[in-house]
């Protein structure tokens, strides 16, 4: 299938391992030039000389932290000063900090999560759009959570801001579609990332059982409704990203596409 990619430029956020470093790499086979971000500047250009070596494509890593708002504009910045524009945005840098319960957790970490999670998508997203608007052409591709739509009782901080995000997403697609800019919500769920395998080797370690078993564990526990009985892999999350950005997928705005395993139960 010809994704017509090849030559552009794609800033992904928070990219330096996980589910953000798949979708970097996943860009870079198809051709694009990539701007890869996160905030350890020595995991990033390591990610940068790996990808370059697989894919021989042009990668430029932007360290940042995308918490402020210099630093989520930065890699949008840096992306039109090397490549003179950028056409495709995934905000993929997120997460929960703490994970803890409604009691427990503070309002700062509520902001901050919600800082994470929302308006370093807003913020890199503003800094992209005149470029995307003045070709008239632009992909905003926003990493939510199943947790978006169907949240439990732990982290209600970053169940909120994944919806919110997910709203976001909406309401943008709404404001910007006449530019032929598109965007539209990616939702993984159980993903093998460094932060899951963190839990899996703790519980592992705790239950005197191996990672495998560890990992059934855990999707009995607080996963049981993933209808494959695994967890997925971050190319699984990547490969849906790169078709959305492709001129496969012109007609395909607003929308929220699910990689959970069949985890989220309503329509």
């Amino acid at each position: 299938m010809e994704l017509g990619l090849k030559g552009k430029v794609a800033v992904v956020t928070g990219s330096s391992k996980g589910i953000g470093r798949a979708i970097a790499e996943a860009f870079a086979r198809e051709g694009v030039q990539v701007v890869i971000n996160s905030r350890n500047a020595k995991e990033l250009e390591a990610a940068a000389a790996e990808i370059r070596s697989a894919t021989g494509a042009t990668v430029l890593a932007v360290a940042s932290d995308v918490m402020t708002a210099e630093g989520a504009r930065r890699p949008v910045e840096e992306a039109v000063k090397k490549f003179g524009t950028v056409h495709i945005l995934v905000n993929n840098a997120g997460g929960a900090g703490r994970f803890g319960s409604f009691d427990d957790l503070t309002d700062d970490e509520w902001m901050d999560t919600y800082n994470l999670n929302v308006l370093s998508a807003v913020r890199a997203t503003r800094a992209a759009l005149p470029a995307m608007r003045k070709q008239r052409w632009g992909r905003v591709i926003n990493i939510s959570s199943e947790s978006g739509v169907q949240p439990d009782a732990m982290m209600p901080h970053y169940n909120a801001s994944k919806s919110a995000l997910n709203s976001l997403t909406k309401s943008l697609s709404k404001a910007v579609g006449r530019d032929n800019i598109l965007v539209n919500t990616v939702s993984p769920a159980f993903i093998r990332t460094p932060l899951l395998d963190g839990f899996l080797a703790q519980t592992a370690k705790d239950r005197g059982v191996s990672m495998q078993e560890a990992e059934q564990i855990l999707l009995r526990e607080f996963r049981p409704n993933i209808l494959l009985g695994r967890a997925g892999k971050p190319e699984e999350t990547a490969g849906i990203c790169v078709f959305l950005a492709s001129e496969q997928a012109t007609f395909i705005t607003g929308s929220n596409c699910r990689v959970d395993g069949g985890s989220v139960a309503s329509l």
